[in-house]
């Protein structure tokens, strides 16, 4: 190794020696910021170069020239002051008071120099532009204005002391080759420059830090499975990653501008405009929800196809662009799990709590139902076993009787009514179809319900379409869908008011219609209707009957049968049911849904059944 290499292997390792004691110097709030390190180092570095350079030439001029003259003081006191403003921002990191009293001492020393040396005519005066400039590169917009104005004091201050005669036209300077002014203005020229230096490498460094970081940023981006993205203060995309080739089915130069804004949900799109102008405003990171758009805008030319959606999280934080300016980082995941599961958890919430309401409602109307006829029956059981002991008539004994008879009915009616409910929901209701004639079923439920009809004061009226064919159905099924429709409809229906049931055949379809007059259902109601233990309101004047299961129990056993149940009505203007079975073109197509509901050693034993009829 060559004595220039030692030596400048020695000049290395000292200047990395003497920027690592700079950088302890600097206070610790300073070191975080490349900038504000610099600005300190720079400010450290030049003040202690010059005090360190005066104390190490003062002993050799004591030792060579003798005591220093008054000018000579003066100017070693200038290299040496600035140490205790070294020493004040390396305690205190207060970087803009240590260059405001940089500046007025720097001031007030070449303000003193140039008033000894000739006012405005002293070598000393090329110095006064220095001191704004160096605010000007490294210090606050208010510390240069402060530096600024000094300066500009101190040279009027020298301007009207010389215009006044104040200074003395020379100070006894040693005669030189080389003149003061000159020698001054060089050595300002010189720090001057070194400043600039400081400050171009300082933002060189910046720049490399800053395009190293949008590099590493980019390629993080480019590799990672979460969209990121990058917007203006208006939303506009300005980068898009790969990573929405995966997440959106698309390149990402179709989410470029407002591409990006078109694919959110309209009723989600004001949630992500405030959350990229709250985060460009505030700079604080934000967190939103909201749904965007899959595949192609226009789902690929195919506008038959409803649009698709996914659900995403979007968080958003503050990020510097390559022109210095700021803009919004928005980092965006696939959530679509997540909210299916959040769905599936709110579903089984609202079911839980309709489930804990029909337990409710079942136990408040059963109870009723249960309690009045129990009542009835264990009151006129007793009279009836005091028989030898009460002088009971004949007709007493018999009307007695009757009322135990209803009772029980009513009870059995109920409990049935539970079951078929409980059977049907649970699919565990045995369907057995056959092929019948529904104009006999009709008449015959007709014939039963005469009498309610008659006791009740209503007419009740057949209306059937000529030609009914048969109907491939469970007899037993029907039959109990047709009476409940009938007792319904006359239970709500005043006197002299009429009852009508029709059948006719529309689009391959039976239809079965209990129409009445009676006092109606509120709108709010018909939605409900059909749902165990719901009855509908009727009014203050009119109180409710019966458990609420009737049309629940139609419902059920019509939809095991494939067919569909529509109710129309309106307080005061009737009600009208009607029941929709579909013709099936033969008996094994009739008999399927009823299997697809029977247990499975049923199923096994019908389809066996119907393998032999066929």
């Amino acid at each position: 190794m060559g004595p220039r290499r030692i030596e400048s292997l020695r000049s290395t390792i000292f200047l990395k020696a003497f920027s690592a004691y700079l950088e302890l110097l600097v206070h610790p709030s300073a070191r975080t910021d490349p900038f504000v390190l610099n600005s300190h180092r720079t400010f450290i570095a030049t003040r202690l170069l010059g005090g360190l350079g005066a104390l190490a030439i003062l002993p050799i001029h004591l030792a060579v020239l003798g005591p220093p003259t008054l000018l000579e003081t003066i100017g070693y006191t200038w290299f040496l002051l600035p140490l205790v403003l070294v020493w004040d921002l390396s305690r205190n990191g207060v970087y803009g008071r240590a260059q405001i009293l940089s500046a007025i001492t720097l001031a007030c020393m070449v303000g003193l120099i140039a008033s000894l040396t000739g006012g405005s005519n002293s070598f000393a005066l090329p110095w006064l532009v220095i001191i704004p400039f160096e605010a000007a590169l490294y210090a606050s917009r208010r510390t240069t204005i402060i530096a600024t104005a000094f300066s500009a004091f101190v040279a009027a201050a020298i301007a009207m002391g010389d215009a006044l005669g104040l200074f003395p036209t020379s100070f006894g300077l040693p005669d030189t080759v080389i003149s003061p002014l000159l020698v001054s203005t060089i050595s300002a020229t010189l720090y001057s420059g070194l400043i600039a230096l400081g400050t171009r490498m300082t933002s060189e460094r910046i720049e490399n830090e800053n395009f190293a970081e949008e590099v590493r940023n980019r390629a993080i981006a480019e590799n990672t499975r979460e969209l990121v993205t990058s917007h203006g203060r208006n939303g506009a995309v300005t980068f898009a990653s790969p990573a929405a080739e995966q997440l959106l089915g698309v390149p990402p130069q179709h989410l470029m501008g407002h591409s990006f804004f078109d694919r959110i949900h309209v009723a989600d799109r004001p949630i992500f405009l405030i959350a990229i102008a709250e985060t460009a405003a505030k700079g604080e990171a934000t967190t939103v929800e909201y749904r965007l758009r899959y595949g192609a805008l226009g789902n690929g030319g195919n506008s038959l196809l409803p649009p698709s959606f996914i659900w995403v999280e979007t968080r958003c934080c503050v990020g510097s662009s390559e022109s210095g300016g700021q803009h919004v980082i928005a980092i965006t995941s696939d959530i679509s799990r997540r909210k299916a599961d959040e769905i599936a958890i709110e579903t089984a919430r609202v079911e839980a709590q309709r489930t804990s309401d029909a337990k409710d409602r079942l136990l408040a109307t059963v109870s009723h139902e249960l309690r009045t006829p129990l009542n009835a029956i264990i009151g006129f059981s007793e009279i009836l076993s005091r028989e030898s002991t009460m002088a009971i008539e004949t007709e007493s004994r018999q009307e007695y009787a009757r009322l135990i008879r209803d009772s029980g009915e009513h009870l059995l009616a109920v409990v049935n009514g539970i079951l078929d409910v409980s059977q049907i929901e649970s699919g565990n209701f045995i369907v057995k179809t056959v092929p019948f004639a529904v104009g006999e079923l009709i008449e015959s439920c007709r014939e039963m319900m005469a009498l309610q009809a008659e006791q009740s004061g209503v007419t009740l009226a057949v209306e059937l379409a000529p030609g009914l064919p048969e109907v491939v159905a469970d007899k037993r099924a029907l039959r109990q869908v047709l009476l409940n429709l009938l007792s319904n409809a006359i239970k709500f229906t005043d006197r002299g008011g009429k009852v009508t049931v029709s059948g006719c055949v529309e689009r391959s379809e039976f239809v079965l219609a209990v129409t009445d007059s009676g006092i109606g259902i509120a709108q709010a109601d018909l939605e409900y209707l059909g749902s165990p233990f719901f009855q509908a309101r009727l009014g203050h004047d009119r109180p409710s009957k019966g458990t609420g299961l009737g049309l629940s129990v139609v419902k059920g056993l019509i939809e095991l049968h494939r067919g569909h149940i529509k109710i129309e009505s309106g307080i005061g203007k009737g009600t009208r049911v009607s029941v929709r079975l579909p013709l099936e073109s033969s008996a094994r197509n009739a008999l399927r849904p009823a299997i697809e509901n029977l247990p499975v050693n049923s199923a096994n034993t019908e389809a066996k059944r119907m393998k032999r009829r066929a």
